[in-house]
C-alpha cells in the first residue's frame, strides 16, 4: 500500500488589509518532503500520524510539502499556484498510489480563486483517477463547496472550538482512509446546508451538548463520521455558511437524513450558540468588578475581533488604550503585532527606556497608535507559545513595560493569536501576579486560560473583522442566510 500525504492551509479573511504571499507561509510553517516534525501542527496532523502508522503497519508513506500561513487577507495568486503545483508535482512523481490524505483548512481564498481547496482537490483527482481514495481533514471555520465534495471520498473537521482535538481528528481521518483502502468500509459523504452563519464555541452550552451528541453517533449503525462546518463569516465567497457533514458506510440515504436532522437541530439553536460579548466600557467594568471579588486569579479579557487567527492584523488599540486611561494597568498583553516597535526595542536593548509608538498601523478601524514611555524588559530573536502539542512561532519578540505601571506588552513580528499561558511564562512574565490578562483571540485561548483565571470576559471592539453578518457588505456570499433573514429554513413555526 502506497499513500501520499501533504498539507496546504491558511484561513483567508477577505476583508483583511494584510496580504498573504510565499513569505507568509515560510515565516509560519513550511516543511519540505520528509521534514515535517513528529509533533503535529493545526492543519497538518495527518502527515506525522501517517508516518507513524506506516512504520508500525508496514505500508509506504510518501510525504509532500506541508505549509501553513497565519490567517490574513487574500493569497497572492502566484503564491497559491506555486505551492499547489509544488505539491501536485510531488504527487505526480509518487504515482501510482492507493490513497491521498491531505491536511487542509478550508477557508483559503486567493486572487482569482474563490475556492482554492476545490481547485486543488480537482487537480489531485485528475492526476490520480477515479479509483484512488482521497481524504482530507478540515478546520470547521471553513467553507464546504460542491466542488470539494465531488472530489473527496473521506472528510472530517475538528469538532472542538477551541480546536483542542485537531490531532485526534487527524487520526480519525487517517483511520477511515486506511480502512477504506483495505476494503473494510465504503465511505459516502452527505451534507446539509443550514443556511446560517454565527459562532459556535464548544466550551459552553448549547454547543457542548451538541458536539457530545455528534461524537456519540460516530462508529455506530453505519455512521463513520459527523462534522459541523461552522463557516467563516470573514470569507466573502459564494458557498459561505454553516453545514453538517455525515460520512456513512455506503448508505447515502441515511447520511442525508441524519445530516438534515442534525442541521435542523443546530438551526434551532442559532440564537443561543455565540458567547456573550460586551462593548469595551462594559467589559472593562465587568473585569474590574470580578477582580475586586476574586483577587487570587487574573481576569482574562478577550479582544475577540482583533484576533490574528481570524485574519486581522492584531494591532488594534481600542481596548488597551482604555485600560491605560482607566488605570487597569497591572496587566499582561498578548499580543500586539508591530514589527517596527519590535525592531526599535531590539535596537535599544534590554533595560533601555524610550518613547515607543505601539500598534494602530494596519488600518483605521483598529484605532490610533499608542505613544508610550516604556522600558524594554526582554528581547528574543525567536519567541514561541504552545498550542496543545504543537509549537507556534512569534518571530522576533520584545516585552515592554509602560513606565510607572505593571503593564507588560508582548510585541511580536510573526502574527499569531494567543493560545496558552506559556506565551507569558516563556518571556519571564508572571501572569498569575497580574490583575488582568488581555489576549487577542476569539476562543482558542479558552482551554489554556480558563484553569488559571477567575473568569473570562469577551469584549467586542472595532477592527477590520466583519463582526455582524447581518450588516456585512458581502458581494459574493448568499444574502439568504440567518441573521440576514430571520428564518431561511422556515422552521420557526
Amino acid at each position: 500500500m502506497r499513500i501520499f500525504t501533504a498539507s496546504l492551509a491558511t484561513e483567508t479573511n477577505t476583508f483583511s488589509p494584510v496580504p498573504t504571499d510565499l513569505n507568509a507561509f515560510r515565516a509560519a510553517f513550511y516543511a519540505p518532503p520528509g521534514q515535517h516534525p513528529d509533533t503535529p501542527t493545526l492543519c497538518s496532523s495527518v502527515v506525522p500520524i501517517l508516518r507513524q502508522r506506516g512504520r508500525a503497519e508496514g505500508f509506504t508513506v510518501i510525504e509532500g510539502t506541508s505549509c501553513w500561513a497565519e490567517p490574513a487577507g487574500l493569497i497572492q495568486r502566484a503564491a497559491y499556484e506555486h505551492l499547489r503545483d509544488e505539491i501536485l508535482g510531488q504527487l505526480a512523481a509518487a504515482l501510482p498510489v492507493d490513497g491521498v490524505v491531505l491536511g487542509l483548512h478550508g477557508a483559503m481564498v486567493a486572487q482569482g480563486y474563490d475556492d482554492p481547496e476545490g481547485d486543488f482537490l480537482e487537480r489531485v483527482r485528475a492526476l490520480c483517477g477515479p479509483d484512488v481514495l482521497i481524504a482530507a481533514e478540515f478546520d470547521p471555520h471553513s467553507h464546504l463547496t460542491a466542488r470539494r465534495l465531488r472530489n473527496l471520498d473521506v472528510m472530517a473537521a475538528f469538532l472542538e472550538f477551541p480546536h483542542t482535538d485537531f490531532e485526534e481528528r487527524g487520526a480519525h481521518v487517517v483511520d477511515l482512509a486506511l480502512r477504506a483502502i483495505r476494503g473494510e468500509i465504503r465511505p459516502v459523504i452527505s451534507s446539509f446546508d443550514c443556511r446560517m452563519i454565527t459562532i459556535y464555541p464548544t466550551s459552553q452550552a448549547p454547543m457542548r451538548g451538541f458536539v457530545d451528541r455528534i461524537a456519540a453517533l460516530q462508529g455506530r449503525d453505519g455512521v463513520l463520521s459527523v462534522s459541523v462546518i461552522h463557516g467563516f463569516m470573514a470569507g466573502d465567497v459564494p458557498e459561505m455558511g454553516t453545514r453538517i457533514v455525515v460520512v456513512t458506510d455506503n448508505d447515502p440515504e441515511k447520511g442525508a437524513a441524519l445530516a438534515r436532522r442534525l442541521g435542523h437541530d443546530l438551526y434551532r439553536l442559532r440564537r443561543q450558540t455565540a458567547m456573550p460579548m460586551l462593548d469595551t466600557e462594559a467589559g472593562l467594568d465587568r473585569a474590574r468588578a470580578i477582580r475586586r471579588g476574586n483577587p487570587d486569579r487574573p481576569v482574562v479579557i478577550a479582544d475577540v475581533w482583533d484576533n490574528p487567527g481570524g485574519g486581522v492584523a492584531g494591532d488594534a488599540t481600542h481596548v488597551l488604550r482604555r485600560m491605560i486611561e482607566r488605570g487597569q494597568t497591572n496587566a499582561g498583553v498578548a499580543t500586539v503585532w508591530d514589527p517596527v516597535a519590535v525592531g526599535f526595542a531590539h535596537a535599544a536593548g534590554e533595560g533601555a527606556e524610550l518613547g515607543l509608538r505601539i500598534g494602530g498601523k494596519s488600518c483605521a478601524e483598529g484605532g490610533e497608535p499608542l505613544d508610550l514611555r516604556i522600558r524594554v524588559m526582554r528581547v528574543l530573536d525567536e519567541g514561541w507559545q504552545s498550542f496543545r502539542n504543537s509549537r507556534v512561532t512569534l518571530g522576533r519578540v520584545a516585552v515592554v513595560r509602560v513606565l510607572d505601571t505593571e503593564l507588560d506588552i508582548i510585541l511580536i513580528t510573526s502574527r499569531s493569536q494567543t493560545y496558552e499561558p506559556d506565551i507569558f511564562a516563556n518571556l519571564g512574565i508572571d501572569f498569575a501576579a497580574k490583575d488582568y490578562l488581555l489576549v487577542k483571540s476569539t476562543n482558542h485561548f479558552q482551554a489554556g486560560f480558563a484553569p488559571v483565571s477567575s473568569e473570562i470576559v469577551y469584549v467586542s471592539a472595532p477592527t477590520s473583522y466583519p463582526t455582524d453578518p447581518a450588516t456585512t457588505p458581502y458581494r459574493k456570499a448568499s444574502h439568504d442566510l440567518w441573521p440576514r433573514v430571520p428564518d431561511p429554513l422556515g422552521l420557526d413555526g
